[in-house]
C-alpha cells in the first residue's frame, strides 16, 4: 500500500511537471541577423539552458509575416539588425511588453523602449570615413561639417532613405529640430559626389579610388573590410580611410542598434526573455562583438581587440534611441522633400 501511494504521487509529481518541461523545451526566432553572427550564440544558449533554439532567416518581411500570421504565429522572438524594425514592429502592435530585471539591469536605459518592447543587444556608431591621402587630420569633425561648402562633390552616401541614413536623420531632427535638420539634409545633398547608391562598404571603395574623399557608413564595416580574406581588396579599402568619430566636442557620435523583441503571440514567451536576457548576458556579449566588430551594450563589458586597435575610446551620442526612432517617419519624407536620391 505504502509503495503504491508513493508511486502515485511520483506518477502525478511527473505529470504536472510535463507542461513545464515541454514549455521549457524550445523557443522560435525570427531572425533578420545573418545566420552566421547568431549561430555560435544560440549554441551557446541550447548548451547552458536545454531549450532548442529554431530560427527563420531573412532579409526582409518578417514583420509582415508576423503581422500576418497574427495570433497563429509560432514566433516567440525577433531578432533584428536595427531599430527601424524594433520600432516599426511596436506600431504595428506585433510584440508585446516585457518586465526583466535583468534586461533593465544589463542594457542601458538609452538602448531600450521605454515600455519593455524591444531591446538593444548590440551597438554600432555611423561614422565618417575619410580618406588619408586628401584629407588633414582634424579637418572635419561632425556631423554638421559635411555641410561645409569645401566638401562640395567630395562626399558619398548610400541612399537616403536607407533604414541607417534614416537613423542618422532622426537623430538631427531630434537634437535640431525638422527646419534645421532640413537644412543639413540639403546641405549634404549639395555636396555628394555623385547619386546615392550601393552599400556601406561601396561608399569606402568610392574613397579609395578617388570618386570621393569622404563617406558615411556603420562603424563594424571596417572591421568587416580589414579582416576580409575571401575579398582581400577590402582590406586596401579599409586601409585607405581614417575613421572619425564625430561630433566628440558636444553631444557624441550618432549609436543604433541591433536588437530583439518578444512577439506578441509569442507561444513560448517566457523563453523568449530567458533567451534575449543570455544574449545580454557578458558571455554573449563578448561573442557579439567578436564576431560583428560592434560594441557590447553592456556597460564594462570588453570591446573586440580590432576594435580597441583601430577605434579606441568614444563619446556616444546620449539620446535615447526611442526619440530618434520617432522620427524616422519624418526622416523618410524629409529625405523626399530635398530630393536626397535623385
Amino acid at each position: 500500500m505504502k509503495r503504491s501511494k508513493l508511486f502515485i504521487a511520483a506518477s502525478l509529481a511527473m505529470v504536472a511537471a510535463a507542461p513545464a518541461v515541454q514549455a521549457a523545451g524550445e523557443v522560435n526566432i525570427y531572425s533578420y541577423r545573418q545566420e552566421f553572427l547568431i549561430k555560435p550564440l544560440l549554441q551557446e544558449f541550447e548548451k547552458e539552458t536545454g531549450i532548442k533554439a529554431n530560427v527563420v532567416f531573412a532579409k526582409k518581411g518578417l514583420l509582415e509575416r508576423l503581422e500576418n500570421e497574427g495570433q497563429n504565429s509560432p514566433a516567440d522572438v525577433l531578432l533584428t539588425s536595427d531599430i527601424g524594425p524594433l520600432f516599426d514592429a511596436v506600431q504595428k502592435d506585433i510584440v508585446r511588453t516585457v518586465d526583466s530585471d535583468v534586461l533593465e539591469n544589463n542594457i542601458p536605459a538609452k538602448y531600450r523602449d521605454n515600455e519593455g518592447r524591444w531591446f538593444g543587444l548590440t551597438a554600432r556608431s555611423r561614422i565618417i570615413y575619410a580618406s588619408k591621402d586628401r584629407v588633414k587630420e582634424g579637418e572635419i569633425n561632425s556631423y554638421e561639417d559635411l555641410t561645409d561648402p569645401k566638401w562640395k562633390g567630395r562626399i558619398c552616401t548610400r541612399s537616403g532613405k536607407h533604414t541607417y541614413n534614416l537613423s542618422l536623420v532622426g537623430s538631427m531632427i531630434a537634437h535640431h529640430g525638422s527646419a534645421d535638420a532640413e537644412q543639413w539634409l540639403n546641405g549634404l545633398k549639395d555636396n555628394l559626389a555623385r547619386k546615392p547608391q550601393g552599400n556601406d562598404r561601396a561608399q569606402v571603395k568610392a574613397v579609395k579610388e578617388g570618386v570621393c574623399d569622404l563617406a558615411l557608413g556603420n562603424s563594424y564595416y571596417f572591421g568587416k573590410m580589414i579582416t576580409n580574406e575571401k575579398k582581400p581588396e577590402q582590406k586596401d579599402w579599409a586601409n585607405s580611410v581614417n575613421l572619425i568619430f564625430p561630433n566628440q566636442g558636444d553631444r557624441g557620435a550618432h549609436m543604433n542598434i541591433s536588437g530583439a523583441a518578444v512577439a506578441k503571440h509569442a507561444p513560448h514567451a517566457e523563453n523568449a526573455v530567458k533567451l534575449i536576457e543570455f544574449l545580454s548576458s557578458e558571455k554573449a556579449q563578448k561573442i557579439y562583438a567578436e564576431v560583428n566588430f560592434e560594441f557590447p551594450v553592456r556597460p564594462n563589458t570588453a570591446r573586440s581587440e580590432l576594435i580597441k586597435q583601430y577605434m579606441g575610446e568614444f563619446k556616444e551620442d546620449g539620446i535615447s534611441l526611442q526619440k530618434v526612432a520617432e522620427q524616422r517617419s519624418a526622416a523618410a519624407k524629409m529625405a523626399d522633400k530635398v530630393g536626397f536620391d535623385s
